[in-house]
């Protein structure tokens, strides 16, 4: 029997473990998408227990806990830190199979040395090592960082923020990471919501345009975008509901978006020709600023209305969609391609039964401008567990080149989360020992090397045109 997550955590073959420990344990990590706040880069917080860096915004858990009947006054309630962390210690200790008790333990571990397992026997102890680790001064946000070997970090940002911290950040000599701003245009797109003309006045604000047209939008949002790209932005990140691809004239785009501002509900088709229209503007500018565009979809939001009121978005409350929107987005990637270039671009879909038809887009769209132009996101969300990361790595292997992935990312919003590239680098050595151990793949460890280190960090580094 193999000890509880020793060293060799994963590594199922000699093959797995020379390509995790050579290559993959000792290649630094690069965050290009995840949603931690970059002033509490800039302030170096340090966190007063485990269950404000834990539990403080984590849905993953709150989900768990929820599931395991525990009472919300515990996962988001007024229960002090201390009785939300012994519920969490009581629930994860029966977490077998679930990807959050590898996450757990890989962060205990990692930054806290404590190398047992988290129960409701050993949460006490637990509670207070982690406190007392976490008031050394080794533990401060930006001390985290660095030990997590992270060169870059690139959060998520509206159009209209201001980017101070970002700016704060990079004229502070004394911390040699970078942190970027990523482009999220979601509020500016989102013309169904009710607040919608109140954003559009604050960005009119922001950027100096006065806004009155769906022209004059885009004239303020390319103009946000230059900023954006003064202060480092190569990335920009859209969270859709649907892949929608419903052309329009101008003049109805126009008609749909004067209506929304004098706050007239639109109807759903109005909305998705709305979006559409804004997508292939957006695809357009990001192909002029080569800009790498994500694409996020197949997630139904908000899905618990009476929890959703009570706590809002972002909560525990959402599913997978499950839709096939695959000839909707090769229409829209073959319509940006068509008006004025394809930018390089990401493509995630929170339903795991998109792999195979993501993986066919892919190679619809290739070109010689960059190696794998367009990509399969990493396994995300509801995925980001070794049969999610499996999976998708495979079918990216079958129907395109694996070799050419830019590999994982946070998602997250806790400084801790850096363990998710070595849990994703595990699987992925183990995979590709698996096959080299089988007679699939040489035991050529020049090109192993290559490909696990540029899946780990190489690739997105040339990817998106960082200056590492």
């Amino acid at each position: 029997m193999k000890q509880f997550m020793d060293k060799d955590f994963l590594l199922g073959t000699e093959t797995a473990q020379k390509l995790y420990f050579d290559y993959a344990a000792t290649t630094p990590v690069l965050d290009y998408h995840c949603h931690i706040n970059p002033q509490e880069i800039y302030e170096d917080r340090q966190f007063e227990n485990i269950t404000q860096v834990w539990l403080g915004a984590d849905h993953y858990k709150w989900r768990f806990m929820r599931s395991c009947g525990v009472d919300e006054r515990y996962i988001t309630g007024d229960a002090s830190d201390k009785e939300k962390f012994l519920k969490w210690a009581e629930v994860i200790g029966k977490a077998i199979g679930n990807p959050l008790f590898h996450w757990s333990h890989l962060e205990l571990q990692k930054y806290f040395g404590y190398h047992g397992a988290l129960n409701k026997n050993t949460a006490e102890e637990v509670w207070d090592l982690c406190n007392r680790r976490l008031s050394e001064p080794d533990m401060t946000v930006r001390n985290i960082i660095k030990q997590s070997n992270v060169t870059l970090i690139c959060t998520t940002d509206d159009p209209a923020d201001s980017l101070e911290w970002h700016k704060k950040i990079a004229e502070d000599s004394s911390f040699d990471v970078q942190v970027l701003p990523a482009w999220r245009p979601e509020k500016a797109m989102s013309l169904e919501k009710a607040a919608y003309p109140e954003y559009i006045a604050h960005l009119s604000e922001v950027s100096g345009i006065s806004i009155a047209t769906f022209a004059d939008l885009c004239r303020a949002l390319s103009a946000r975008m230059d900023f954006f790209a003064s202060m480092g932005c190569s990335v920009s990140d859209h969270s859709l509901e649907y892949v929608m691809y419903e052309p329009a004239s101008e003049e109805e785009i126009e008609a749909i978006f004067a209506k929304s501002m004098s706050g007239t509900p639109v109807t759903h088709e109005e909305e998705l020709k709305f979006k559409t229209a804004f997508m292939l503007f957006a695809g357009k500018e990001y192909a002029k600023r080569n800009w790498v565009m994500q694409l996020h979809y197949g997630v139904k939001r908000d899905n618990n209305t009476p929890m959703f009121e009570k706590l809002g978005p972002d909560t525990g409350f959402d599913c997978i969609n499950n839709y096939a929107p695959s000839s909707q987005m090769a229409d829209y990637l073959n319509a940006v391609r068509a008006d004025g270039g394809l930018p390089k671009t990401i493509i995630y879909s929170l339903n795991p039964n998109d792999n195979q038809a993501i993986g066919t887009i892919l190679g619809c769209f290739q070109d010689s401008s960059a190696v794998a132009k367009i990509q399969q996101g990493s396994a995300w969300w509801f995925n980001d567990h070794k049969t999610g990361m499996q999976d998708q790595m495979i079918s990216l292997a079958n129907l395109g080149n694996l070799s050419g992935f830019v590999g994982m990312l946070t998602d997250s919003r806790s400084f801790l989360s850096y363990t998710r590239h070595d849990y994703f680098r595990r699987i992925l050595c183990n995979l590709i020992g698996g096959w080299v151990e089988n007679g699939e793949f040489p035991a050529d460890y020049g090109i192993l090397e290559e490909i696990v280190r540029g899946i780990c960090y190489q690739n997105a580094v040339k990817y998106f045109g960082f200056n590492l």
